[in-house]
């Protein structure tokens, strides 16, 4: 079988290997698998751009590379209406080649890729939605036209579409899936974690203003004013950085408060096992990695009310879903540190939810897609 991958993720080429980014391209290794050759449409960078990157560990058949572009200036839209001419040309020329072809959405590549898939109904496809699916929610023009033609049963032949959660009003051809981060052979039990003192909160993720790290900085900082122990490591890099260093240091919380930067996957590991909780008030998610690998570690975690986050937490019952009402979410977390018996219970089911889904049910997930 020849697979196609096509993506508006980068891959970065480094001498005469290639890379992309971490979680992506452990991720494609599975669906490699599946696959005799397999090709990429895509673009290519020169440089990481800040991502945390690993090597594409498998043979790559074909690379066709297309242009990245935004519309966020007349020139650059000029630019952009020329480079859809020549990416269009390239999906298309790259769909003809492949026998299964893979869409990565939502993205200028995954819209393209979209409306093209259109001309080759009988073509087996997949396609991984990997933001939020919800119908009802805000979202640019484009990320709904692509859930439209996905969701579209005269339009899109032979596809089967990977959402995050579950969701209303869906066609057989709409899966509810996930993602994962670890193996079964990984699973190891955790330390008890919830009569020690002070209470210690994660953030992992971009420092953007989408994952909202102030919202989180402001929050710890509230809390510890009302005479609560707690402290918060920071973990990532990104544009709110020099925002929230500036804060730390005129409110004189370096104590408290620590940014430490991209790490390695082990040393985020560590940090997850040992914090009482994780917290990402993300504006827009499809499946947060950060809130399910916090909860895989016993880590309970606060998380705003998007996509498939009340899914993961039950509604609440796993973790605490966050309303950035800054007063009432800090007498929510004052009440709930009152009683350590109930987080350890609610960390454990948190945990027994997470680790439902290793990367062994994910890869077992994708040949019954690749080999049904």
């Amino acid at each position: 079988m020849k697979l196609l991958v096509i993506s508006s993720a980068p891959f970065i080429k480094k001498d005469n290997d290639y890379f992309a980014y971490g979680p992506y391209a452990k991720e494609l290794v599975i669906w490699a698998k599946y696959a005799d050759e397999i090709a990429f449409t895509c673009p290519i960078w020169k440089q990481d751009n800040g991502l945390l990157i690993s090597k594409i560990s498998f043979p790559l058949t074909k690379i066709y590379e297309v242009k990245d572009f935004n519309v966020k200036t007349v020139k650059n839209t000029l630019q952009a209406l020329l480079y859809s001419f020549f990416n269009c040309y390239l999906i298309f020329k790259s769909m003809l080649w492949a026998d299964h072809i893979h869409l990565r959405c939502p993205g200028n590549i995954g819209l393209m890729g979209c409306m093209l898939q259109i001309f080759f109904p009988h073509k087996t496809k997949t396609a991984k939605y990997a933001g939020n699916w919800d119908l009802k929610a805000k979202q640019p023009i484009s990320y709904r036209v692509q859930k439209w033609i996905l969701r579209n049963t005269f339009l899109t032949k032979n596809m089967q579409v990977l959402v995050y959660g579950e969701w209303e009003n869906s066609t057989k051809r709409i899966k509810p899936f996930f993602t994962a981060s670890y193996y079964a052979s990984e699973i190891h039990p955790v330390p008890d974690r919830w009569d020690r003192r002070p209470w210690h909160v994660v953030f992992v993720g971009t420092l953007g203003a989408n994952k909202r790290p102030m919202y989180v900085v402001q929050l710890v900082a509230k809390i510890r004013q009302q005479g609560i122990p707690i402290t918060l490591a920071l973990y990532g890099h990104g544009a709110e950085q020099a925002r929230i260093t500036q804060f730390i240091q005129e409110q004189h919380l370096s104590e408290w408060i620590v940014l430490h930067g991209n790490q390695p996957r082990e040393v985020i590991q560590q940090a997850l096992c040992e914090a009482h909780f994780v917290c990402l008030p993300s504006q827009s998610e499809g499946w947060p990695k950060a809130v399910a690998e916090g909860m895989f570690w016993g880590a309970i975690p606060w998380a705003t009310s998007v996509s498939c986050v009340p899914q993961m937490l039950d509604e609440g019952r796993r973790g605490l879903l966050l309303t950035l009402d800054m007063d009432r979410d800090c007498a929510r977390i004052q009440q709930l540190c009152n009683d350590s018996n109930a987080l350890r219970q609610q960390a454990q089911q948190a945990m027994e939810w997470s680790r439902q889904y290793t990367l062994d049910a994910f890869e077992l997930a994708i040949r019954k897609l690749m080999q049904p």
